[in-house]
């Protein structure tokens, strides 16, 4: 459901009469001196970018109590822990990718959440699996399920591609790269997986030979990816 200025007026305590009936303030009015040009500066920047943290509204000079306030008078909803949408706005499929990626902006898309953003599995993984730097930051609390794998090199920062997922900038590794980093990874992922993600990624023409031969240096499994990519010729 929109939000409309009857909604801003209970928020703000105001009560206004619609069709013969005064709305009530709501069970958590405002307090103090918030007005409604913040209420609409705080909704607007929802509405632009999707998902937004405590710390964007700081960065306008208002307190990351209001967006508490405004979630308990019904006008944002809370996703995850520190992750804010206006309220009733409809998310993709992909929404936890743009949770992770608002949550943890270094981070980037990998292994079976990326392969299940390009189609290539059948899984459905029950967290988000995403790669950073040994040395990058973790938030350690939040109700959204991280995975996370530390690349670093070449391995970290090739092979990404940026995608728009309601309406946050989430960084996801190409097909091609993915392939290899699920080589790499087979130990963990299992080998099977690995083949898989590597037929659909050819059978779907996601990937190049070329693009298979970079990824497999980039992640040091040529040795171990040349007779399946052999295969394929």
């Amino acid at each position: 459901m929109p939000i409309t200025s009857v909604d801003i007026d209970k928020y703000l305590g105001n009560g206004q009469t619609v069709n013969n009936w005064t709305h009530p303030p709501l069970k958590h009015p405002v307090r103090g001196t918030m007005k409604e040009e913040l209420v609409q500066q705080i909704l607007s920047l929802a509405a632009e970018r999707g998902l937004i943290r405590p710390r964007d509204v700081e960065a306008l000079g208002i307190s990351r109590r209001e967006l508490g306030r405004l979630r308990d008078a019904g006008l944002l909803d809370q996703p995850a822990r520190g992750l804010y949408v206006r309220r009733g706005r409809q998310m993709s499929e992909n929404a936890s990718l743009a949770e992770a990626a608002a949550l943890v902006p270094r981070g980037i898309v990998c292994l079976l959440s990326a392969l299940e953003y390009h189609g290539l599995t059948t899984q459905a993984p029950h967290q988000v699996w995403i790669a950073l730097q040994p040395s990058d930051w973790l938030p350690t609390e939040g109700r959204l399920p991280l995975r996370v794998v530390r690349f670093s090199g070449s391995a970290y920062v090739e092979g990404i591609e940026e995608h728009d997922v309601d309406g946050v900038r989430v960084r996801v590794y190409s097909p091609a790269k993915t392939v290899a980093d699920c080589f790499k990874y087979r130990n963990k992922l299992g080998t099977d997986l690995a083949l898989e993600a590597l037929r659909d990624c050819w059978r779907q023409k996601k990937c190049s030979m070329d693009h298979l031969w970079h990824y497999a240096r980039v992640c040091r499994v040529q040795s171990v990816m040349r007779p399946y990519l052999e295969s394929l010729l």
